[in-house]
């Protein structure tokens, strides 16, 4: 199946988080978006990977996406080196986006960082025609390819974007595929330990934060990237 739009999340629910409204809208246009989470999240101080398992799941089905695949990398300790640089080049081939979405260049969670530079590397790496891969059990090479774009969503930190999606319309559904991890967010009734992303004040953010972003370029919800390269456009009216 080729993709229009592969997301990569370093944990389950990173991609809701960071381009959750942004995937909504690209599916409402008819574009087949996947999400591939590198780890399942195992490190996390609430819930278990089983749990999380099925809540991205149920997360995946509110999105619409095309599909959903975790590469069982060890959370918290995945590198980026030849062997995952390897998996994710077959995963890259396999789907043949045009565009890729991942992880922050910078923040809180060392992973999202590691797993940024990752993706962006395998995404290069995936171009090389001299790099020969199978999918596991099949006999047949993969050709060689390399998205047009990667573009990176912004998280905990809050970075400068260089550019921002109006998703205005798409933020309630952001909200309900969020929510679906249901382990992790807000719940007053819950006895599991307190993080920095079970608060209400995390919660109420996820709203604020495009809030304001849409404010920014005059609509009401917007998501932010940042970018690899100079962003070009074909006429001074592309831009909103």
């Amino acid at each position: 199946m080729k993709l229009d739009i592969l997301v990569f999340g370093a944990h389950p629910d990173d991609a809701e988080l960071g381009a959750g409204a942004t995937i909504a809208k690209e599916v409402s246009k008819g574009k087949k978006v996947g999400i591939v989470d590198l780890t399942r999240g195992e490190l996390g101080t609430r819930g278990s990977a089983e749990i999380r398992d099925r809540e991205a799941a149920k997360a995946a089905e509110i999105l619409g996406v095309a599909v959903r695949e975790n590469m069982e990398f060890t959370d918290g300790f995945f590198v980026n080196d030849k062997q995952h640089q390897l998996e994710l080049i077959k995963i890259i081939r396999k789907y043949r986006p045009e565009i890729v979405l991942c992880n922050a260049v910078e923040d809180r969670h060392i992973d999202h960082a590691k797993g940024s530079k990752l993706v962006s590397d395998a995404c290069f790496l995936s171009g090389l025609m001299k790099i020969e891969t199978k999918m596991d059990g099949d006999d047949q090479w993969q050709e060689a390819w390399r998205p047009k774009l990667v573009y990176h969503f912004i998280q905990w930190k809050n970075l400068e974007p260089d550019f921002v999606v109006d998703v205005s319309g798409f933020i309630d559904t952001k909200t309900k595929a969020i929510m679906a991890y249901g382990s992790q967010f807000y719940d007053p009734d819950s006895e599991e330990p307190e993080t920095p992303i079970s608060s209400k004040n995390f919660t109420d953010s996820i709203n604020y934060r495009a809030r304001d972003l849409g404010r920014i370029i005059g609509v009401e919800y917007a998501e932010g990237f940042t970018v690899e390269r100079f962003i070009g456009v074909d006429s001074l009216e592309d831009l909103i």
